[in-house]
């Protein structure tokens, strides 16, 4: 059985300024701003919910199916794709636009200015989930990242025509959603996936309280950063597995991508549920101490090693086989 992950494939731009652009800003000038910055680096960064989930899911040794809309100019970053166990089968390429970009550009206190090229990821609606490369009969579940927003319940109301496990992970798109289509996208889904803020934004969106929105799906995940993640279930009591503790914060990008990438893989083995979110905070905690949220390696060995000595050597029993063998 396989799982499909639906959603962004993007590239990132991220140049940093040694100035503060508040030193470059006239106040009685800005009606008419006209700037350019001299930048010192450029680092291009492979991204995308969906491209980094499927990452992190090729690199536990599955073959995951990614299903999303890219621009001509995909060909390097497929390649790398393929390289790291992800089946591209399901990537519509535009003839009309490149593929997504994100750009931006830091100054020496933090602040961004950036811009998002949609590009491709608009033509994601077109895409018909009946006619992926691998049958729908083999699919257990298709995960719907953010994504164009029509894209996006396209996919679900596909799931539910189809029959299809679904894994709800609205995200950033939750700004973009009003409460019909919030609810139209998470209603019937096996997993909810959120951070503690989009958990209350979708609260809001809906008009949900927590327990309507947990007699609307299966099994509602939330992560907490450095807190760990919280599992809730209807008729059950939550479950809140700790975070793997004093990770060098390198970079937070994907990080929430990583974890739902450790978290599914166990899933998709029939592990439980428990053991799933150790994992998922293990492979969050590799993607965090990374730069670049495709450059960690998921090794079997180290992934053992981390879930044994925060969770303890019961925990990583039922994992050791599994990754063992990615060792």
């Amino acid at each position: 059985m396989r799982t499909a992950v639906t959603g962004s494939i993007a590239t990132d731009h991220l140049t940093v300024f040694p100035g503060r652009f508040a030193d470059q800003l006239i106040p009685d000038q800005l009606d008419h701003v006209s700037l350019s910055f001299l930048v010192d680096s450029l680092d291009v960064r492979r991204g995308g919910v969906a491209a980094n989930i499927a990452f992190g899911l090729g690199g536990l040794g599955l073959s995951p199916l990614l299903v999303g809309a890219v621009g001509a100019d995909f060909g390097e970053y497929e390649v790398w794709l393929k390289e790291h166990g992800v089946d591209t089968g399901g990537v519509h390429v535009s003839a009309e636009r490149q593929t997504a970009r994100f750009m931006c550009t830091t100054d020496r206190d933090a602040n961004q200015i950036a811009s998002f090229y949609t590009g491709a990821m608009a033509e994601a609606r077109e895409i018909d989930l009946t006619r992926l490369p691998v049958p729908a009969a083999e699919l257990d579940l298709v995960v719907v990242a953010p994504n164009d927003p029509d894209a996006m319940l396209r996919h679900t109301r596909q799931c539910r025509e189809l029959g299809l496990a679904f894994a709800a992970d609205p995200s950033q798109q939750l700004a973009r959603l009003d409460g019909p289509q919030t609810r139209q996208l998470v209603s019937g889904a096996r997993w909810l996936f959120t951070n503690e803020y989009e958990a209350a934004l979708l609260c809001e969106r809906t008009g949900w309280t927590r327990d309507e929105v947990l007699d609307h799906v299966g099994t509602w995940v939330t992560t907490l950063g450095e807190r760990g993640v919280r599992i809730e279930a209807e008729g059950r009591p939550a479950l809140t597995v700790p975070a793997v503790p004093d990770v060098p914060v390198t970079d937070p990008t994907g990080v929430g991508d990583a974890f739902r990438a450790g978290f599914l893989g166990a899933v998709s083995r029939s592990l439980p549920i428990e053991t799933a979110a150790r994992l998922g905070c293990a492979v969050a905690a590799l993607a965090l101490a990374a730069v670049g949220s495709q450059t960690y390696r998921a090794d079997g060995a180290a992934l053992l090693g981390t879930v044994t000595r925060t969770y303890g050597a019961a925990a990583a029993g039922p994992l050791t086989d599994w990754l063992g063998d990615l060792s």
